[in-house]
Parts: C-alpha cells; structure tokens; sequence
C-alpha cells in the first residue's frame, strides 16, 4: 500500500475521529486558511485510489469513510521505518528510541512494565 502525504495524513486524522464524513465536514475540521475545496476532493480522490479511504453515495454527496485504522496504518508506517533506517531490527529501533528521545525515568519504567507484559503473554 502505498504511503500518504503530509497533507493526506492530514485529511486521515479527521477522518479516523468520525465514522463518516461528508467533504464540507472534512474541509470544517482543517485549520485556517483551509484549502480550496478542489483541492481536498483531489487528495480524498487519491487516498481512495491508494486504498486508504471510501466514500458512499447519499444523492450528489459523498460520505467518506477510512477502509484503514490508525493502528493498522502507523504500524505499517513504524514497521517500514524499522526496516529502512534500522536493518529491519526492532531492537537497533528499540535501543535509539531509549537512548535519543527525552524519556524521563517514569516513562522507561512504564516501558519496561510494557515490555514485562508483552514477555509474560508470549510465554
């Protein structure tokens, strides 16, 4: 599948708020100064044809809904990450994570709880 754009990533977050969406409610819930309404239709055009998003028919009006979940998409989006800057290995990904973000220790210990969990189901 392929990816989305900044601006279709945009469109992607209002949609997964609502179930379905009509393009005036879409162009509404964008930040000012909102795009042309051409434009929007474009990109919902085009994050139909990569898959992403669906629309129904109610008379002239199209109703847009998401084929894709959030979670399913930034998984997708995180596991290419880890394969292309990381060598496709989750602990390089992992340990520059750890170590480059602004973790405070109360977050590496809600991590490692994760982790602890995640250890205790695959047994």
């Amino acid at each position: 599948m392929k990816t989305l754009s900044k601006a279709e990533e945009q469109l992607m977050e209002i949609i997964w708020r609502q179930e379905k969406l009509f393009l005036k409610d879409i162009i509404e819930a964008l930040p000012v100064p909102r795009p042309a309404t051409t434009t929007v239709a474009t990109l919902l055009k085009r994050m139909q044809e990569k898959g992403y998003v669906e629309y129904e028919l109610y008379g002239n009006s199209r109703a847009y809904f998401a084929k894709v979940d959030k979670d399913s998409y930034f998984a997708r989006h995180l596991n290419n990450l880890v394969e292309n800057y990381f060598n496709n290995s989750a602990l390089e990904f992992a340990s520059f994570f750890t170590t480059k973000t602004k973790m405070t220790g109360e977050q590496l210990n809600e991590l490692k709880n994760i982790i602890n969990r995640q250890l205790k189901g695959k047994k």
